[in-house]
């Protein structure tokens, strides 16, 4: 469910509806409207806190980072957005944790192989 918020509130920046500076709702706030746990939340702003995309003022909340930061941010909140893709299709196959690093492992080390014959 985290990665659901995390999408959520990715989209929500990359469309422009919440701009930079923006107050995120706070964590018990978004925690009732999606229905989960407060922990939930806030493992999901912890990792939109690391992709750059919030940032987090003890006894203030959270918010979208500043435009300076802006394109890696957005770069990241893209990828995550990627992953949460790749790992739902993982999911559906079946394929374990494991199964799913060595498939990304497996297809680094083709790219690279590729890249280097180019």
């Amino acid at each position: 469910m985290y990665r659901q918020i995390v999408e959520q509130v990715t989209i929500k920046v990359l469309s422009g509806d919440w701009p930079a500076g923006t107050a995120l709702p706070s964590i018990r706030e978004m925690a009732a409207a999606n229905g989960v746990s407060v922990i939930t939340v806030k493992r999901a702003y912890l990792e939109l806190e690391h992709a750059g995309v919030i940032i987090t003022r003890h006894g203030k909340g959270s918010f979208v980072a500043d435009s300076t930061d802006a394109p890696r941010a957005q770069q990241q909140a893209e990828l995550i957005l990627h992953l949460d893709q790749a790992l739902a299709s993982a999911e559906r196959l079946g394929l374990s944790d494991a199964e799913f690093h060595d498939l990304i492992q497996t297809r680094r080390a083709q790219r690279a192989t590729d890249g280097a014959s180019s």
